[in-house]
């Protein structure tokens, strides 16, 4: 779990970060981002997002299995990957008042290939935890440039 104060209300924070088209503008991990079809983010729609190569350009292909602005989003992977068996992640939004927000977003994981998986998982927490953490970290930058 990672959490970020941002500078402006959930409601707003939720729109930026669903918003695909302008989503490169903050997002420090992706170099290519859409919802297929560029259908609007709800329950049920896919999304694909593809990492910069230097953070091993991996492509995660996700299905929204909740979208409840302003408060809540989650998805979990619809794409084969050769390190998750399953994935999972949701940005939970709750307003703090004086205009600001914390986004607590949130990942569980299997890792594989099993035989790997004990060795796998360890890293990949951390590694996404780190991530993570950048990404909201560059998410309230740009929300307060605005």
């Amino acid at each position: 779990m990672v959490r970020q104060v941002l500078p402006v209300p959930a409601a707003v924070a939720f729109d930026v970060v669903h918003d695909y088209p302008g989503r490169l503008r903050w997002d420090t991990l992706l170099r290519e981002a859409f919802t297929v079809g560029g259908a609007a983010p709800a329950r049920g729609v896919e999304a694909v997002c593809r990492a910069r190569w230097t953070l091993g350009g991996l492509t995660f292909r996700t299905r929204y299995v909740t979208f409840r602005r302003p408060e809540l989003a989650a998805v979990t992977l619809t794409s084969r990957s050769p390190f998750f068996a399953a994935w999972a992640a949701s940005m939970r939004h709750r307003d703090l008042g004086d205009g600001r927000s914390e986004v607590v977003y949130t990942l569980t994981f299997t890792g594989a290939p099993a035989p790997l998986a004990r060795l796998v998982e360890p890293v990949a927490v951390r590694v996404f935890r780190w991530e993570t953490g950048r990404r909201l970290r560059a998410l309230a930058h740009h929300l307060d440039a605005r």
